[in-house]
């Protein structure tokens, strides 16, 4: 389920405009802040369907995609380097580490078995053809 936060822009403006005037060099952060949503760009063609998914900081073994019908789950483990040497502290970071996932549903069902993943500079892309349609069948009445 998604988290519906409230956009403030006049709050970022401040905090922006008088952060490290104060005793502290930087505000205090809000643990419970939303986690960063991938960003996916899908386009339709007659055969299928083609993804492109931000994944920045990702390695290309820790993806995983998953296909079930119509939906699709994208998920990724971002892990954190000890770039902190000897006698430095770590006053402030903004980059997220841990694991991002998004889910959505296509308007129709993928050929699993055809699907193809390419993963290069931070942007993983699908190609997922769409299943083909069920023959019709009729029934006799007896």
């Amino acid at each position: 389920m998604a988290n519906i936060t409230r956009f403030d822009p006049f709050n970022d403006l401040v905090d922006d405009l008088f952060k490290g005037y104060f005793v502290r060099p930087m505000a205090l952060e809000n643990t419970q802040a939303a986690l960063p949503r991938m960003k996916v760009d899908v386009t339709e063609s007659n055969g299928g369907y083609v993804v492109h998914a931000e994944m920045p900081g990702v390695k290309k073994e820790d993806i995983n995609v998953s296909i079930d019908g119509a939906q699709v789950t994208l998920a990724g483990d971002v892990k954190r380097e000890k770039d902190v040497k000897e006698g430095e502290r770590l006053i402030h970071t903004e980059r997220f580490y841990g694991k991002v996932e998004r889910s959505f549903t296509l308007p129709m069902e993928i050929d699993d078995a055809k699907a193809e993943a390419k993963f290069s500079d931070g942007v993983l892309e699908l190609k997922l053809p769409k299943k083909a349609a069920a023959a019709r069948k009729s029934l006799t009445i007896q």
